[in-house]
């Protein structure tokens, strides 16, 4: 019998308690989940791609809302405050350069929308990566080039489409001397437009083989948290940055930093939900053996992901089950059974069917032999003269 210390007992008997418990078991098999998916490697490569998008389409979103509305010069303001709004302290500065852009040439608005689709398209690019990790596709059923140039476009829509919807709604709460009500109606509303928006990014960037209803959970709880992160940014902006010291500089850039790596970490974690919500990937298993079945699904799944090209075969079986206890099929063990379905090989062409042979012909009836003939009569003795 193994001894067990009492540190490994303790902690096994915490992880007995969070497996007997679905909102346990279901948080924890979250947090697996994102770190068996190296998702803090998927979360900074999206926030360098957000940053690197993030102020050109600020100053092009400012610049085309601030024309559009230049014949009332008070919504003009309520505008720009709407877009400062989105991103705290640091949207604040940026609107308050927009006269300098107005200014600027057209060869320089070129130039910014040039880097706004440039940096759109890298986020895009980036996002399909993530949401191929985080569903664990098998190389083969991985959109090509063009492809992803196309949903990546689809993506810079459903981008500003959204920064434009949040954009107005945040302006509602600037009417009415600040009106209670309308602030609190403005941020429910601007909670429903985010939990659209991660619906239709999420469809656009997910694999095609995941039915939109399986995106739904996430997509709430990301719209709701994206929502309380930027009213709880507005209020420590508001009430504890000070962008005039030299403090106030750096706290400005490393609040904007966190912001956008919160942002994101809430987008993965999103996407993470939808993912053990739809295979059922859980309970986990803190300490290790036993495995529990959604241990064996995820490895089986981290697995599977590493295939490259139709030619290659894998296959992943586990030898810790009880005898003649077969795997469910909710644990994949080739690459065309993960869920959403990798690219099925094609089939094998049939063999053509034999023709039916010809009916022998049936054999001819004997000849009859022919008849023996008869025998001759012996002579009969003649009575003549004796001799």
């Amino acid at each position: 019998m193994i001894a067990v210390n009492p540190v490994e007992r303790v902690i096994r008997r915490v992880d007995a308690t969070q497996q007997r418990s679905t909102p346990g078991a279901f948080v924890f098999a979250v947090t697996k989940k994102y770190g068996d998916d190296n998702g803090g490697v998927l979360v900074s490569n999206l926030a360098f791609s957000t940053f690197r998008a993030l102020f050109p389409l600020l100053l092009i979103l400012v610049t085309v809302l601030g024309l559009a509305a230049s014949v009332d010069a008070g919504f003009r303001q309520d505008v720009i405050n709407a877009v400062a709004h989105q991103i705290p302290e640091v949207g604040t500065q940026v609107t308050g350069n927009v006269h300098q852009l107005r200014r600027s040439s057209v060869i320089g608005l070129i130039v910014g929308l040039v880097g706004l689709v440039w940096g759109a398209t890298g986020l895009a690019q980036a996002g399909l990566f993530t949401m191929e990790q985080v569903w664990n596709l098998p190389g083969p059923a991985r959109p090509g080039y063009v492809q992803r140039l196309g949903r990546a476009l689809e993506f810079l829509g459903v981008l500003g489409l959204g920064v434009i919807l949040t954009t107005l709604l945040a302006s509602l709460n600037t009417y009415g001397k600040k009106a209670v009500i309308l602030v609190i109606l403005a941020e429910v509303a601007a909670a429903l437009v985010n939990v659209g928006m991660y619906v239709i990014a999420f469809r656009v960037l997910t694999p095609k083989g995941v039915p939109t209803r399986k995106l739904i959970p996430g997509a709430v709880i990301g719209g709701i948290a994206w929502t309380l992160l930027q009213i709880l940014g507005t209020y420590l902006v508001h009430h504890y940055v000070r962008s005039g010291s030299a403090y106030g500089v750096f706290g400005t850039v490393l609040g904007l930093v966190a912001y956008i790596y919160l942002a994101i970490e809430i987008t993965v974690y999103a996407a993470e939900i939808n993912v053990v919500l739809a295979r059922r990937l859980w309970p986990r298993s803190i300490v290790q053996p036993p495995l529990t079945e959604a241990d064996r699904a995820s490895m089986a799944l981290q697995a599977l992901q590493n295939q490259r090209r139709e030619e290659q075969h894998i296959e992943v079986s586990f030898h810790d089950r009880p005898p003649g206890d077969p795997a469910p099929d909710s644990t994949p063990q080739t690459p065309q059974e993960v869920a959403p379905p990798a690219a099925a090989p094609e089939p094998e062409p049939a063999a053509p069917e034999p023709e039916p042979a010809a009916p022998e012909p049936e054999p001819a009836a004997p000849e009859p032999e022919p008849a023996a003939p008869a025998p001759l009569p012996e002579p009969v003795p003649q009575n003549g003269s004796q001799g």
